[in-house]
């Protein structure tokens, strides 16, 4: 959901009736919290977006490391490469959600579970505005390599119900940022992609008690059906990769040209300067050949799927980097 549309409130309430009234063991991993100010630390800057982006994917790292240590009943190990800070707040999210003992072994990088995490269920919540489908992605692959449950909630909430309670938060945003992100925002579409149909819309302001039983149920249908992930024989794996390739490869090469052409009106009509456009239209040219190269190679450096995907998940990856990119000179102007 949008920024203020209520999601950690919504998430803080959700996790006490789990826990309260099914005896659920949760926990609230809040994106805001552990990864802003760990880099703030580090580059007294506000991260640019491909730093962003390698950030999240770091605390998805970690959420892996937890979710190894829980499914294998062992500790849970520091990840080898990783950014202090942010693992620190993110060992503190744990540890006052009572998912990790606050007892020795820290210093062999190593980190005991408690009962609680152990538990069954667990339910992790990831509170974020994972308003790019790209990014929700990556969360439902974690959920698929494991065979865990995995389901999404939507707060819909008015642009102008978010405008107004950031404007009262003490660190508000800039409300440029928030009608921006009202523009790229891609709401849960299980028409469109398959992996999103476990997808629940919840009309903001509201609480969990006002969503159930409805929301209680949504919950249990994602616990009793957990993805599952197919071991497939691996000739015939890179036989259907190939094949696959193929057929959207050319339909992902019209596509992207008609977004980079659409993308350079767009740079028109906002009065880019002309020396700028020369440098906006080579960057996304060059991008549009990196992924269909990367379409043909097999998705590695963009696509980092576990197998090659539909036209629209190589769309959404690259409206993703294609944004990256145009921020640095659409910003410009304004």
């Amino acid at each position: 959901g949008l920024p203020a549309a209520g999601k950690s409130t919504f998430a803080r309430a959700l996790s006490h009736q789990l826990q309260q009234e099914r005896s659920w063991a949760v926990g609230v991993v809040a994106y805001d919290d552990i990864m802003p100010d760990a880099f703030l630390e580090e580059a007294s800057a506000r991260p640019l977006p491909t730093q962003w982006k390698l950030l999240r994917q770091e605390l998805l790292k970690y959420i892996e490391y937890f979710l190894l240590a829980v499914i294998n009943g062992c500790q849970m190990a520091a990840p080898p490469n990783r950014t202090e800070a942010m693992w620190e707040d993110f060992i503190t999210c744990l540890k006052d959600q009572d998912l990790i003992s606050s007892a020795a072994h820290e210093a062999q990088s190593c980190y005991l579970l408690t009962k609680t995490a152990v538990s069954r269920p667990l339910f992790l919540i990831l509170d974020d505005n994972f308003y790019y489908q790209s990014m929700r992605y990556e969360v439902y692959q974690l959920a698929r390599k494991y065979s865990l449950g995995f389901c999404q909630l939507f707060l819909d909430c008015s642009l102008e119900t978010c405008l107004q309670r950031n404007g009262q938060r003490p660190r508000a945003l800039p409300a440029e940022t928030i009608h921006l992100m009202g523009r790229k925002i891609e709401e849960p579409n299980p028409e469109k992609n398959a992996w999103e149909h476990n997808s629940l819309t919840i009309q903001s302001p509201a609480c969990p008690s006002e969503a159930s039983p409805k929301l209680t149920d949504f919950l249990l249908t994602a616990l009793e059906n957990p993805v599952k992930y197919v071991e497939d024989n691996v000739e015939q794996k890179e036989t259907d990769r190939i094949i696959c390739s193929m057929s959207i490869l050319h339909q992902a090469d019209q596509t992207l040209r008609r977004i980079v052409s659409q993308t350079m009106k767009e740079a028109k009509d906002e009065q880019v300067l002309p020396y700028n456009l020369k440098l906006l239209a080579e960057e996304l040219n060059k991008l549009k050949a990196e992924f269909l190269e990367d379409l043909r190679q097999g998705n590695k450096k963009y696509l980092c799927f576990q197998q090659t995907t539909g036209i629209s998940d190589v769309i959404s990856s690259f409206h993703y980097e294609k944004d990256n990119i145009v921020q640095k000179y659409f910003s410009k102007q304004h």
